[in-house]
């Protein structure tokens, strides 16, 4: 008896990912269609759905100014680099975005859905929490991509 509580419980806690959410990331990952991909939760429908695109052409000045000052959001970005042997790579960095002004009820929502809406999307190299930009600056995915 109590696992089945136990199991409805935990069902209407976790945060689905809409169908939307997941093709959108799939087409930053495989076909390079957007730079950015930001995420936000969908309250009322109890998702996680897509706020926003940034296409190849932007920069991380775009994107990191499409983030809300005061609101929690998900992010992925596409990070072109080149190496120390003049090699091109990329890597998909997964931000998310809390920052210290946000609500208390937004932050511990992003919290807890986190771990499951990254599960959703797969092939990301490197996970970013920030809580202001300086934590999420370029320099500090440069640093990580190397």
């Amino acid at each position: 008896m109590a696992t089945a509580a136990f199991r409805g419980a935990n069902a209407s806690s976790g945060m689905g990912v809409s169908d939307h959410s997941k093709a959108t990331y799939l087409e930053l990952q495989r076909k390079k269609v957007h730079r950015y991909v930001i995420f936000k939760i969908d309250e009322k429908k109890k998702e996680v759905v897509v706020e926003k695109t940034g296409g190849p052409a932007e920069s991380y000045d775009d994107f990191s100014a499409s983030l809300p000052e005061n609101d929690c959001r998900y992010a992925v970005y596409d990070f072109d680099f080149v190496t120390s042997e003049n090699c091109q790579k990329s890597k998909i960095f997964f931000i998310a975005w809390s920052p210290s002004v946000s609500r208390i009820r937004a932050k511990m929502l992003y919290a807890t859905s986190k771990d499951r809406f990254r599960r959703a999307l797969e092939g990301i190299h490197y996970e970013i929490q920030a809580t202001d930009p300086t934590e999420m600056d370029l320099e500090v995915l440069k640093d990580r991509a190397h």
